[in-house]
């Protein structure tokens, strides 16, 4: 086994008389992608937004390396080298892609960001190169002084995990990435994923797109009802008759 960049100890989480999850128990190894699947309403997202510091779990604990991400607010984890994706793109619209791009790379490098000092940013040479090596790396390079909010849904997701890539994260959390997308588009970042996985990254997917889902990961979870039913090789996980009923009643993924 390799080096374990995430450990989830115990973790509960309780919305009054509601169990969102339950003793949720995982680890994650640095250098691979994790999907986490299951049906509507099993506890994904809420599971991300208890290692992002959005929701503070009822018990249970979450390390990332060393580092307790329990009790922590959102932007200290992300400082500590937590990136996430979410559901529907968030950027910002009225700026460039480029600005987009500067703005978490001046963040992560000063640990905090204000408009008021936005035309120092454009100064640093330093950064701005940086900014325009992910677009390019992202396929957006040639669309940089367009305004984010003009650009496809696909264009905008792009921009977003590049976004998180300048970040340089210990862990990358997707929720969702193809959400909402055509095939063409869904397919295009599959091959984003594909070429950032071989990177050495660690991430943690959750989708419900099968076909990304076995495309992308190493390893995969499944919750249903707040807690993991399965967890193994895609393989595995395919071929086990708890995740086929709790998906299909039963029939093959």
């Amino acid at each position: 086994m390799g080096n374990v960049i995430l450990d989830v100890t115990d973790v509960s989480k309780s919305f009054g008389g509601l169990q969102a999850l339950s003793n949720i128990n995982l680890r994650v190894e640095e250098g691979t992608v994790h999907a986490i699947i299951g049906p509507n309403g099993a506890g994904k997202s809420t599971f991300l937004n208890v290692i992002v510091g959005r929701l503070a779990p009822s018990r249970g604990r979450v390390l990332l390396g060393d580092q307790v991400l329990t009790g922590k607010q959102p932007h200290e984890i992300n400082q500590l080298g937590v990136a996430r994706v979410f559901q529907t793109p968030e950027i910002f619209p009225d700026l460039t892609l480029l600005q987009n791009i500067m703005i978490p790379a001046f963040a992560k490098r000063d640990g905090q960001f204000s408009f008021g000092i936005f035309k120092s940013l454009f100064a640093e040479r330093g950064i701005r190169e940086e900014a325009e090596h992910i677009l390019e790396d992202v396929g957006l390079i040639a669309d940089r002084n367009k305004v984010a909010g003009s650009m496809s849904r696909g264009d905008k997701r792009r921009l977003e995990l590049a976004m998180c890539l300048i970040q340089d994260p210990k862990l990358f959390l997707l929720d969702e990435p193809t959400a909402g997308m055509s095939r063409h588009d869904t397919n295009s970042t599959i091959e984003l994923l594909q070429r950032i996985k071989e990177r050495g990254m660690t991430k943690i997917i959750i989708e419900h797109d099968m076909h990304v889902v076995f495309s992308l990961a190493d390893r995969i979870s499944v919750l249903a009802q707040g807690a993991i039913i399965a967890e193994g090789t895609p393989e595995e996980v395919r071929n086990d008759p708890k995740v086929k009923e709790a998906y299909l009643g039963g029939e093959t993924l």
